[in-house]
């Protein structure tokens, strides 16, 4: 375990597995040398060292990326440098030739992370983030990352027999996520991964497991799953990713404004990234909005769960409701809280 990430070992089976199940990783980095280093001479060493012909054709389009921790050398961009210089070489005294560099739409991303004293190079598994599941066509402003609000729906103890409400749900990422969590849907099953590219990848063998995760599919879900907003027109965006994902069957979705609508069933839970503003007279109407929020959620919502997402730090104090917990998430690199709001009827109330 580590800060924004977490290792785990196994066989060429289970790195496929994990691309294709995890709802929550962004990338499946494949850990292939780590040593101590002084110079960019040191950091060129260990990366010619590695066998990259044997990884990847020379046709394949690469990138460098780096990111460092503590390093104190001059330039992370020399160092990129530097990395792929000893990449190209290996390929030239290999093939007598050397692979091209795209920095958009990369074949092969290679990874070096750097702390003081050590680098360590990884090989990219995924090729784009895992949270590009590949249904997303219409976004909102300010979209959720689809492994965020997978997360988060793990982090509310949401099971797909309980009832599932969003009520400012934009185009539609937690109601997508859960249908897909409902239906047991493998989050990688609609898109390509870097690793189809990999010199000893098995096409019969992916493909396998491709037709087991779709054999998994379940068609019968007990909890309901319902998507409210103001805005007609983010209504029709979600109805174009549910469409996608192919679950557009699993979710109702109505014109309602959160503090007007009533709690669509008796219990459930509530999930939803609200609004939170960037000029000032949007703070100032957030402002007034929150109290509302409380009052509609403690009148009309006794017996649900409330989960609230925002970069909004005042929306704990003007919502006037007891979290009974937070958890710091970062969606990209915007830096948010999780409340957790347990509506229990005749308390709550923060005066």
């Amino acid at each position: 375990m580590a800060d924004g990430g977490v290792g785990f070992a196994g066989d060429w089976a289970l790195m496929q597995r994990a691309n294709l199940y995890s709802r929550v990783a962004s990338r499946i980095l494949w850990k292939l040398a780590e040593k101590s280093y002084k110079s960019e001479d040191d950091i060129y060493k260990t990366a010619r060292a590695i066998a990259w012909p044997e990884l990847f054709d020379v046709a394949c389009t690469i990138k460098v990326l780096v990111t460092a921790i503590g390093c104190k050398l001059r330039s992370l961009d020399f160092i990129a440098l530097k990395v792929k210089d000893a990449v190209c070489d290996a390929f030239r005294a290999k093939v007598d030739e050397r692979p091209s560099v795209d920095t958009a739409t990369p074949d092969m991303r290679i990874h070096a992370f750097l702390t003081e004293r050590h680098i360590t190079l990884y090989l990219d598994t995924s090729g784009e983030a895992l949270f590009k599941r590949g249904y997303r066509q219409e976004t909102g402003e300010a979209p959720l990352r689809e492994n965020l609000a997978a997360g988060i729906l793990g982090l509310s103890g949401w099971e797909p027999n309980e009832n599932l409400l969003d009520p400012m749900c934009g185009s539609g990422t937690f109601l997508v996520e859960a249908a897909l969590i409902a239906r047991n849907v493998a989050p990688g099953i609609a898109r390509d991964f870097a690793f189809e590219q990999f010199s000893r990848y098995e096409p019969e063998a992916f493909e396998a497991l491709r037709a087991e995760a779709k054999a998994g599919v379940r068609r019968n879900t007990t909890g309901k799953i319902v998507g409210s907003d103001t805005d007609r027109g983010m209504l029709e965006a979600a109805a174009v990713n549910l469409a996608a994902a192919g679950v557009a069957d699993m979710v109702t979705l109505e014109l309602a404004d959160v503090l007007d609508r009533e709690a669509p069933m008796p219990t459930g839970v509530l999930v939803s990234n609200p609004p939170y503003g960037i000029r000032l007279d949007e703070q100032e109407q957030l402002a007034a909005i929150y109290p509302l929020l409380g009052h509609a959620l403690k009148q009309r919502f006794a017996g649900w769960r409330a989960y609230l997402l925002t970069a909004d730090l005042r929306l704990a104090k003007l919502i006037r409701l007891s979290a009974s917990k937070r958890t710091v998430l970062f969606n990209g690199s915007l830096e948010c809280r999780l409340f957790e709001f347990k509506m229990v009827a005749g308390s709550n109330r923060k005066e």
